[in-house]
């Protein structure tokens, strides 16, 4: 056991995000004025950072459109900050993109306590990854999506090896360089943002990173699955009175129809902001819409498009 914790510790100290910032050496000392544009300068750094990964993240969303298109999931597996970033992506998708909850999912090392309260040691091993994965029936064209910043969570590691096994296509975000990361999966995002402004806390500039990219991930792929009009978000889910609102706004932004004509095409539709527009681009029934909209896998353009052939 002393082996193995000196083996780990020797393997912290390498670790780009685990080095002292230079910039921030005298942040304690510093007044609140000197503290925020201290961390605003080094957040500044990170999205340059991502630029530099823009070919590798858009070979990751057309994985993941892809494995949409086949009934697949995506589903992520991280601990800590990195574990939250994935639960909150995952449950922002459904209202946004009308997707099933199934369809995008997040898992943390500790369960949802670990959401919370962190679950002491729950990370330390990749059986509690290799675990979840069993217990969620992973299969191929599922997509497995690693987030560790420091590239080397076994946990992690531990899900992304299950899933390989499988058939799974596996992807890889990470704060560190690819050189220092432990597993290799088809894909490895590594958005290098060395130190940070507290030494080794990895939820400020590692948890931005990784939150742009899975930002680029579902969105992205998502609107290759054509839950965008345009750049508007038109598959969203009516869960509560603002996204009512926002949906009658959405119809009348496209069309020609006044407040009280947009609610009545929306109770028609079902609640549909999709059918609600090809119903009245095309001036026919919810039925003919829906169709027109399966034939054309969800792209109200291309609906639209077939409308005006007719």
């Amino acid at each position: 056991m002393r082996q193995e914790n000196q083996d780990l510790f020797k393997k912290l100290e390498k670790l780009a995000t685990e080095q002292r910032n230079e910039a921030s050496m005298n942040i304690d000392v510093a007044s609140p004025q000197e503290i925020v544009h201290i961390i605003n300068n080094e957040d500044q750094k990170v999205a340059e950072l991502v630029s530099k990964r823009l070919d590798v993240i858009a070979e990751a969303v057309e994985l993941v459109s892809m494995s949409f298109t086949l009934g697949g999931r995506l589903l992520y597996f991280g601990a800590g900050t990195s574990g939250r970033l994935g639960v909150v992506d995952a449950a922002e998708c459904p209202p946004t993109f009308g997707s099933s909850p199934e369809q995008v999912q997040g898992f943390i090392a500790g369960g949802k306590e670990a959401m919370y309260v962190a679950q002491e040691g729950a990370e330390d091993f990749e059986v509690n990854g290799e675990k979840d994965i069993e217990e969620q029936k992973v299969f191929p064209p599922d997509v497995v999506c690693g987030l560790a910043a420091s590239g080397r969570t076994p946990y992690v590691a531990g899900a992304i090896k299950s899933a390989q096994k499988k058939g799974c296509k596996t992807i890889l975000v990470t704060t560190v360089p690819k050189e220092q990361v432990d597993v290799q999966p088809d894909i490895i995002i590594d958005i290098p943002v060395g130190s940070e402004v507290v030494m080794g806390s990895t939820r400020m500039k590692s948890g931005t990173a990784q939150k742009m990219v899975l930002n680029m991930l579902t969105t992205g792929a998502m609107i290759r699955q054509g839950k965008i009009y345009e750049n508007v978000m038109v598959d969203l889910q009516l869960t509560n009175k603002k996204l009512v609102e926002r949906a009658k706004r959405i119809i009348m932004l496209f069309t020609e129809v006044e407040y009280d004509e947009a609610s009545e095409y929306l109770a028609r539709s079902g609640n549909h902001v999709k059918t609600a527009l090809v119903m009245i681009s095309g001036g026919i029934s919810k039925e003919e819409a829906q169709v027109l909209l399966k034939n054309n896998n969800g792209f109200i353009r291309k609906a639209i498009a077939e409308l005006k052939t007719k």
